[in-house]
């Protein structure tokens, strides 16, 4: 069976935020697992938005993968088009992180 993860980033507290985040780039980058996808979900799209070194953390992600951030929340809090501008699919992602489960993606959330 092949090894599938999905990192869900969620926490506003940045040590934990750039721990997921190092660990996502890391995986990909030294091939830990077959495959891997990446939720930026609700507290942490802001802190994604607000601390230039979670951007640069965040930013290595787009050598691998494309992260996904979710619409719902970044359009209450009016940082979809920040998000966007750095690179990141801003999608609902209620159903997508459901698929992946379905999937066999193994969530690991920080």
């Amino acid at each position: 069976m092949a090894s599938k993860v999905m990192v869900i980033v969620s926490t506003a507290e940045k040590q934990k935020a750039l721990t997921g985040i190092m660990y996502a780039v890391n995986a990909q980058k030294n091939e830990w697992v077959d495959d891997i996808k990446v939720i930026f979900f609700g507290p942490f799209e802001n802190l994604l938005c607000e601390d230039e070194e979670v951007v640069a953390a965040a930013a290595q992600l787009l050598d691998y993968e494309t992260p996904i951030a979710c619409k719902f929340l970044s359009d209450r809090d009016g940082i979809s088009e920040k998000l966007e501008k750095m690179g990141i699919n801003v999608k609902y992602v209620g159903a997508i992180i459901s698929g992946y489960i379905e999937e066999g993606y193994t969530p690991l959330v920080f």
